[in-house]
């Protein structure tokens, strides 16, 4: 019997979607939004409250348009990011809105105050109509400026849920409604005296309670928008280095100006002085000094000629390049970069998550404790009176905005800054990692070294000129593709200028290289060639020979007319900034481990060289993630630094990982940390910047914690006028983003003066 075959029905391919949300007031808007997108089948959803972005995976074949109508569902308005709209900057709409209703609340607020707390301390002073003069300023303020309040208050009301506007909201209807009892019923105010009476505000009347409120608010948010605005200026200034045209040069040397989105893979464009190089690509024409400040952070001009590669973004400074694109639109270098940073603004943190769930509680609480607090005070004796102005000020002070700022204002900043200075946060991970790195492991080569061999010493026999040497070396390596012969032939290029062809060369794989220059057979390679071909080798030069091999150098014996005449010596240079860095790294408190496959001669030079005292050699490839694995069984909390496809795994498998951003795109995805700048000196960099992002967020968290945990119970006290609760309010929320920006000054270096402990 044949089996009935199982009809197997594909799952569908999770897609990644990013979402404007506008509406949102606080964290608990967001864990609200979060909340909607989640009950979607397939779809997790995260909300950060400070970037006004829901990035949302879905897993299933739910389409956009049931995304948007979840949000809309939970009182928010939301629409698609596409690439063009994420590299638009904010328009400035709800900072000008905010701007016009704060300054109306200001100007009405100060004679209102005057007037109120004038008829309130002295009765004697009020006239005929002085109700009506009060309702005139009040009016403007409590209606129309505070309407983005009442109307958010009361779409949660429909949906059943709070937020902070409730909380405003309340507060403000509140002390409108009680005022105006007061006023046209003919209720006496009690008697004001003293400090503390001055802080409770016992009296009758709270119009200036209901707009001070309002312009404490408005200007909290107003501030707030700016300063959000100031944070996300990096990711736009990312985007703004963006060409907009380019101009290709055509096959039969035609030139013709097209927008930068069609350039295609292939293509070869001009890049004149003072423009921006379009995208990525590598130069088939030219010499030019590049400006990559923008990109990695390098304060000097970087030259380029013929051969090396180029990236978007970059400008031109002098000279003419040819360059033919590799890589085009969301493929670029650039492109990357501004990923990187939007996702990592996006993301949340362990605290932040913990903070958000709080947040989502937090208001219905607040309602609970100031109708308790009414209670309360009523049943203890108190006057009506009493009680509503405890339970006002417990409306008002309870604000949780700052909570929902604390994390991502600080990620904002922190990751715009390091995007400034060539450090590329992917994520919260990365700053929670950096506190605990007690162990930094570097790859050697291409990151402690420069990743390319290069002619370090030339010895030759007495009597045999160097030119002579340097031109039949070239000649002879310039016809092979081998990393030392190229290195070799470029020595011998830059010292001599031209060099002479080279006849009947043969490339002898693993040994070296022989062929016929200016009618001499020249030989060049390892000393078992020379050995293996009967070609003498004269004491003198192979004791030259041997020591240098001793020193963990590569050496390559030249010699024509069957004898040796001069030996090469090559090594893998030192970065010129890896000493400054492995200083910098222990002056952080931080052990250092070289790892590389090289043999243990050649590490342990290197080692030296740059201040490292852990080596860890001729380990295989594959070995490099059992070296981490390995340290961190031993307790250690260990971050890699690497460049290379074979660094990837130990990248994965390390606490925290860094991948110099000229290496290969495996490592870079592999990586928590992205540095671009070519300098290993950002090593440090990037690590006391993730630091000190750590350190602004828990900052940040303390205070909006211990703000609510002490302000409230002297609100229900009875401790605190609602007016001074709701310009501490607002000063709570402005005080996060304020010191959340101080990471905009954080400068590379310092290290001198670094203090371990931190």
């Amino acid at each position: 019997m044949t089996p009935t075959p199982t009809r197997v029905t594909p799952r569908p391919q999770a897609r990644q979607v990013e979402l404007a949300v506008t509406g949102m007031t606080c964290a608990a808007c967001a864990t609200r939004v979060e909340r909607k997108l989640g009950k979607l089948d397939g779809v997790r959803a995260s909300v950060n409250y400070a970037t006004g972005r829901a990035s949302v995976e879905v897993a299933s074949a739910t389409d956009d348009a049931a995304l948007l109508d979840a949000v809309r569902r939970a009182g928010y308005q939301a629409e698609p990011v596409t690439p063009e709209s994420a590299e638009e900057p904010d328009s400035g709409d709800r900072s000008r809105d905010l701007w016009r209703r704060m300054l109306v609340s200001v100007l009405l607020f100060v004679p209102l105050c005057d007037l109120s707390l004038l008829f309130t301390a002295l009765p004697g002073t009020r006239f005929p109509g002085w109700q009506w003069v009060l309702a005139a300023l009040a009016l403007p303020v409590v209606g129309w400026a505070a309407l983005p309040f009442h109307r958010a208050a009361l779409s949660g009301a429909r949906r059943g849920s709070s937020s902070m506007d409730t909380l405003v909201s309340l507060g403000i209807c509140a002390a409108g409604a009680w005022s105006a009892y007061a006023m046209f019923s003919g209720h006496e105010p009690a008697e004001l005296t003293g400090f503390w009476a001055l802080l409770r505000a016992d009296g009758a009347i709270y119009l200036e309670v209901a707009a001070g409120v309002t312009t404490f608010v408005l200007a909290g948010r107003y501030f707030e928008a700016r300063a959000q605005r100031r944070a996300g200026h990096a990711l736009h200034a990312l985007a703004d280095l963006r060409a907009k045209t380019v101009t290709v040069v055509r096959d039969d040397g035609t030139r013709q100006e097209i927008p930068v989105d069609d350039l295609q893979v292939g293509q070869r464009f001009l890049v004149r002085p003072g423009e921006t190089v379009a995208t990525d690509g590598v130069v088939r024409d030219g010499r030019a000094e590049l400006d990559c400040a923008a990109m990695t952070g390098e304060s000097m001009p970087v030259g380029t000629a013929s051969g090396d590669d180029v990236i978007g973004g970059t400008v031109l400074l002098t000279g003419h390049l040819v360059v033919e694109a590799t890589r085009v639109g969301r493929d670029t270098r650039l492109a990357a970069m501004v990923r990187l940073v939007e996702e990592a603004q996006t993301g949340k943190a362990a605290v932040q998550r913990l903070a958000d769930r709080i947040s989502a509680y937090f208001v219905p609480a607040v309602l609970v404790l100031a109708v308790s607090t009414s209670v309360g005070w009523l049943l203890a004796g108190g006057t009506a009176e009493r009680a509503f102005t405890a339970a006002l000020a417990v409306l008002v002070i309870a604000c949780p905005c700052a909570l929902g700022l604390a994390t991502p204002t600080a990620l904002m900043v922190a990751t715009g800054r390091g995007a400034m200075l060539g450090i590329f946060i992917k994520g919260h991970q990365a700053l929670e990692s950096t506190r605990h790195i007690d162990t930094v492991v570097l790859d050697k080569t291409g990151t402690v070294t420069e990743g390319r061999m290069s002619v370090v010493a030339v010895e030759c026999l007495p009597g045999v000129e160097r030119a002579v040497v340097l031109r039949r070396a070239g000649a002879l390596e310039d016809a092979s593709e081998h990393a030392v012969a190229r290195a070799v032939s470029a020595f011998a290029r830059e010292e001599l200028g031209a060099l002479p062809g080279v006849a009947e060369f043969r490339n002898l794989t693993g040994l070296g290289a022989r062929g016929v220059v200016e009618d001499r057979e020249v030989l060049a390679g390892r000393a078992a060639l020379f050995g293996e071909l009967g070609w003498e080798v004269p004491g003198d030069l192979d004791a030259v020979r041997r020591e240098w091999e001793r020193q963990g150098r590569t050496a390559v014996l030249l010699g024509w007319d069957g004898r040796a005449v001069a030996v090469f010596a090559l090594a893998d240079l030192v970065r010129p900034s890896a000493p400054r860095a492995v200083a910098g790294l222990h002056r952080l408190g931080l052990r250092t481990v070289l790892l590389t496959g090289d043999n243990a001669a050649t590490a342990d030079a290197v080692a030296a060289a740059v201040g490292i005292g852990e080596v860890v050699a001729e380990v295989l490839p594959d070995e490099k993630v059992d070296v981490v694995r390995r340290l961190r069984a031993q307790g250690r909390v260990v971050a890699m630094v690497g460049d290379g496809v074979n660094d990837a795994p130990a990248l994965a498998a390390a606490d925290l990982g860094l991948a110099i951003g000229t290496g290969t795109d495996v490592a870079i995805g592999a990586a928590d940390l992205i540095l671009v700048r070519d300098e290993l000196t950002v090593v440090p960099d990037a690590i006391r910047l993730s630091r000190a992002a750590l350190r602004t967020i828990r900052g940040n968290l303390v205070w909006a914690f211990g703000y609510n945990l002490a302000a409230l119970p002297l609100a229900a006290l009875g401790l605190l006028n609602p007016l001074v609760a709701g310009g501490a309010m607002a000063l709570s929320s402005f005080f996060v983003v304020s010191n959340s920006l101080r990471l905009r000054r954080f400068a590379p270096g310092g290290w001198e003066n670094a203090d371990p402990s931190r």
